[in-house]
């Protein structure tokens, strides 16, 4: 009898653990850079074709949003990148990081659903991304004035997540 219940023992706290992480937010995933600086990078301006350093971004309070044209995710959030980049109430630049992208077709996407980005840099071959530990498109990093990854947000960003999320901790910088 023991040698029957066993089994299904095993089976169902096994099944218990899969169905836990099923309900798990993908967004929670822990990211071993946050309360370190930016990685360094040398990027060319997508729009400017002028090149960035990552000492270039530091010394404001600011978002780096990782998107690109083939991201489905990153057309859900687009539309609130575009009213957030419009809040007057809220002064934060947006520093876009395409991925991995065609460039022609990035600028056609940011020409046809606008540009929150005060500056859209370009990752080719995603070594950047790789650096600030991406998993994939979309994530969000929140970055102190002095270069600090202060919070990472994988996954759309809506306005619910950033008022539960980001706000706080815009909050605590400021």
């Amino acid at each position: 009898m023991t040698r029957r219940i066993l089994p299904l023992v095993i089976f169902f706290v096994l099944m218990g653990f899969l169905a836990q992480s099923l309900f798990d937010s993908d967004s929670e995933l822990p990211s071993p850079l946050i309360g370190k600086s930016i990685p360094q990078f040398t990027l060319q301006n997508l729009i400017t074709e002028e090149m960035y350093s990552n000492e270039e971004i530091i010394g404001e309070i600011s978002l780096i949003n990782v998107w690109a044209t083939w991201c489905v995710g990153c057309e859900i959030e687009h539309e609130f990148l575009v009213e957030l980049s419009q809040d007057e109430n809220l002064d934060i630049p947006i520093i876009g990081l395409n991925w991995k992208d065609d460039d022609q077709l990035a600028k056609l996407w940011l020409n046809q659903l606008g540009d929150p980005y005060s500056i859209v840099l370009k990752d080719p071959e995603g070594k950047t991304a790789i650096d600030f530990g991406v998993y994939g498109a979309p994530e969000t990093f929140l970055i102190d004035s002095n270069g600090i990854i202060r919070f990472k947000h994988i996954g759309p960003l809506d306005r619910e997540i950033f008022e539960r999320d980001i706000l706080p901790v815009l909050g605590e910088l400021n």
